[in-house]
């Protein structure tokens, strides 16, 4: 499987690009921004865009989606607790000062325990809110480690932020103790920013799971 990570737009959003080495098929994941440059990975590696995921909808992790889904053709899944955020980008744009993107429609509304296949990957989808009510992670099991694509549900030594629109402190730590620590401690974690961390560094020494 080709994976590959890339810090896009200012606040530094990690895009994942994973992609089947057999049928060239790929799941983006985030493209929050630097369009032209997930375009040149994708083209490096020979891949055609499957699903374009977002974890959730804050303005850095999905303000690419409408042009990249221009550029691919692909459909745009996201969970639909996230589509009101979505519908004030605009909002969120003057929070950070930033130009508000356009917007697209989102194509397929995804739901905790779907599974997206491309190739021989299976992306699980993980509804787990907290830093927002639709917010999801992707687990990509046949992996040796297994790779949780964490949006910003899980961080290395730290969790999503709950003081934002949409954010709820208990739901984030019911969504931590339930879904993301019953994973193996082997599990590699990309978060929506930051270092890449496995479930177990976490669970030893991420203070808000000690709690």
């Amino acid at each position: 499987m080709i994976h590959e990570i890339l810090p896009v737009g200012w606040l530094q959003c990690n895009c994942s690009i994973l992609g089947d080495e057999t049928s060239r098929e790929a799941i983006v994941v985030d493209p929050g921004d630097e369009i032209d440059e997930v375009l040149g990975i994708l083209g490096k590696h020979h891949l055609k865009v499957k699903y374009i995921v977002i974890t959730h909808s804050h303005i850095d992790h999905i303000g690419g989606a409408k042009k990249l889904k221009e550029k691919t053709g692909a459909p745009v899944y996201m969970n639909e607790r996230d589509l009101e955020l979505y519908r004030h980008l605009d909002q969120q744009a003057l929070m950070v000062g930033m130009p508000t993107p356009e917007t697209t429609d989102i194509d397929v509304m995804l739901r905790d325990g779907d599974e997206l296949e491309c190739g021989i990957i299976r992306a699980g989808i993980m509804h787990t809110p907290g830093h927002t009510q639709g917010s999801i992670c992707v687990l990509v099991q046949n992996t040796a480690p297994a790779t949780l694509l964490a949006g910003d549900t899980l961080f290395r030594g730290s969790i999503g932020r709950t003081d934002l629109p949409g954010g709820n402190f208990h739901q984030i730590m019911q969504s931590l103790r339930e879904k993301l620590l019953a994973l193996d401690d082997a599990t590699v974690v990309v978060p929506g920013h930051g270092p890449i961390t496995t479930i177990g560094r976490e669970r030893d020494s991420n203070p808000f799971l000690q709690r």
